[in-house]
């Protein structure tokens, strides 16, 4: 189980042919309404995340941009699993301090005693029962905007507003096929030919993305929205770990000078990059995927000093929260390391 929470006999690559994810997600919602039993209540549940997975990496953004933290409390596994489980292996003697729990997949079992699938990140629990209530992460982000509207903070940004959704589904339907997942089917290809087709449709896809971002600042519309959380937590993985571990390699996203302004003004914007832990991105891919990497070995690049150079993105409008603010910084419980981030 990586980000990908599906392994095939123990293995991420699946020989002979296309990587393809298994999406059959524990669909439970958290919602005003509580029409599966699980309704919106500050205090009562916990996000699970691990700061190495991109699926869950967003789930960090949003909850950060929205001001949650306090309606949402969070427990953050080690960016290492074994075939088991994540584990909270960062926390004192090993175990979540809030659910008890050693391992991410008590919480399943607690609901599910035969649960057959990954055990992913993100994942809610109900910290009263210690019970997993969904790791559908899709839905997750978008109930966070939608469903807990009361206790966002003042001046939370609009991240799926009514008026832009059907651009915003459509822009992340693309992205995730292409991009998202795209570099997990180049990683994960059993062949040639199934890893050539994955790499062209990724560099295809970046390539468009490129030409739809050098006259705007954002994908959709001219503030930050959810679109762009989903392209930034795959795109800032991109040169520590796709383009040498998953073989894409035309060229690094420091090479693509949109892209590359582009997540480099999001980096910077407060609430995205301060969530990024570039040491447990590398530990997770270089140490998991032996299949992959067979030595464990981790690299120690690449330099994270250009990640604040200018970007200039700034000449092209846009205002980064709309009519809202930034985020406060995030809590000294919530920090990440200073050594893994080049962020001051």
């Amino acid at each position: 189980m990586g980000e990908d929470g599906r392994r095939t006999g123990g293995r991420y690559v699946q020989p002979g042919g296309d990587f393809n994810r298994d999406q059959n997600y524990i669909t439970t919602r958290i919602t005003v309404d509580g029409h599966d039993r699980y309704p919106v209540e500050p205090g009562r549940y916990r996000l699970a995340v691990s700061r190495a997975c991109p699926w869950a990496n967003r789930l960090i953004i949003v909850r950060r941009l929205l001001g949650l933290e306090d309606a949402i409390s969070m427990a953050v596994a080690g960016p290492t699993h074994d075939a088991r489980s994540w584990t909270f292996d960062l926390d004192p003697d090993g175990r979540d301090p809030v659910l008890g729990i050693e391992r991410l997949q008590e919480a399943y079992f607690a609901r599910y005693p035969d649960y057959p699938r990954g055990i992913t990140v993100p994942a809610i629990v109900d910290v009263s029962t210690g019970q997993v209530v969904t790791n559908d992460y899709a839905q997750m982000s978008l109930d966070l905007s939608t469903e807990w509207t009361a206790h966002h903070r003042p001046g939370a940004p609009q991240l799926y507003p009514e008026h832009l959704r059907a651009e915003i589904d459509e822009v992340n339907a693309v992205v995730f096929t292409d991009v998202n997942n795209g570099v997990y089917r180049c990683g994960f290809a059993g062949n040639q030919a199934a890893y050539d087709k994955a790499y062209r449709r990724l560099f295809d896809r970046l390539d468009w993305l490129g030409e739809r971002l050098t006259g705007q600042r954002y994908l959709v519309g001219d503030t930050i929205t959810e679109a762009d959380v989903r392209l930034f937590t795959t795109l800032v993985r991109f040169d520590p770990v796709y383009h040498g571990h998953f073989k894409c390699n035309r060229q690094r996203l420091s090479e693509m000078p949109v892209l590359w302004a582009y997540t480099r003004d999001l980096f910077t914007t407060p609430g995205f990059g301060d969530t990024i832990d570039f040491d447990h991105i590398k530990r997770h891919y270089y140490e998991v995927h032996r299949d992959i990497n067979p030595t464990g070995v981790v690299p120690l690049g690449p330099d994270l000093s250009n990640w604040l150079t200018p970007h200039g993105r700034e000449a092209l409008g846009g205002r980064p929260f709309g009519d809202g603010t930034p985020p406060a910084p995030p809590s000294s419980a919530e920090r990440v390391e200073p050594a893994h981030t080049p962020l001051p």
